[in-house]
């Protein structure tokens, strides 16, 4: 028996994938609220539903590989109709923090490049405003340092993030620093200062970027916002 956390991740995965229509190409996101949605879309491929898929991450696409979900590249098709991907907050305003699981590069270079946006979430991920979860920024490993102080002084509390003993590193060779802020109320204006750090790559920050979000249960019902 799943635990309720759980169910509510499967039951918003699952219900985005309805959205899907023959044909399409679609974003697999990253992350275990994103992991039910591509299970759900390996079984709509087995029963033949026909649609090539792009991975956010490697550990996506590998579970894509699995289910027997063809795969496709941005050097093949640069059209991506719809991207179903997961969230570590969500605000009432849909704007979205990502990148926990640490793929937030490929996640906003998919979702940017999608017609349709879809964040799906448990029902906990839903907050008034944004920042309880920290803030992943993604920085290139050359003058890490410098780059961190610079994220302080916008005032967060960074921390560079760990795999066991080791600097985790992401699919593309980066660093992850997560910054605690508190509450973001201007996200975009946050968004804007991090991405004039040299050194930054890429933010969780998702300001906007959603068209619609898929609330899951406990209990298994889910409700669907847009924006």
């Amino acid at each position: 028996m799943q635990d309720p956390i759980t169910n509510a991740k499967r039951a918003a995965g699952e219900k985005a994938a309805e959205f899907i229509r023959p044909g399409m190409i679609v974003g697999l996101g990253t992350g275990s609220t994103a992991y039910w949605a591509i299970q759900k879309i390996g079984a709509l491929v087995k029963d033949g539903l026909d649609i090539l898929a792009i991975a956010t991450s490697e550990a996506s696409a590998a579970l894509a590989r699995e289910l027997k979900i063809p795969l496709t590249t941005f050097a093949e098709t640069q059209r991506i109709d719809i991207d179903i991907d997961g969230a570590d907050e969500v605000s009432e305003n849909l704007d979205v923090i990502k990148g926990g699981g640490g793929a937030l590069l490929r996640e906003k270079i998919v979702a940017y490049h999608s017609k349709q946006l879809i964040i799906i979430a448990d029902e906990h991920k839903y907050v008034p405003t944004l920042g309880r979860f920290p803030l992943a920024v993604e920085v290139i490993p050359f003058g890490w340092e410098a780059t961190g102080s610079k994220l302080q002084s916008l005032g967060c509390r960074p921390l560079l993030r760990a795999k066991g003993e080791e600097i985790f590193i992401t699919d593309n060779g980066n660093y992850i620093i997560d910054c605690s802020f508190g509450n973001i109320k201007e996200p975009q204006l946050i968004n804007d200062a991090l991405h004039n750090i040299p050194g930054v790559v890429e933010t969780g920050l998702f300001v906007q970027m959603a068209h619609k979000v898929v609330l899951g249960y406990e209990d298994g019902r889910t409700e669907v916002r847009e924006r």
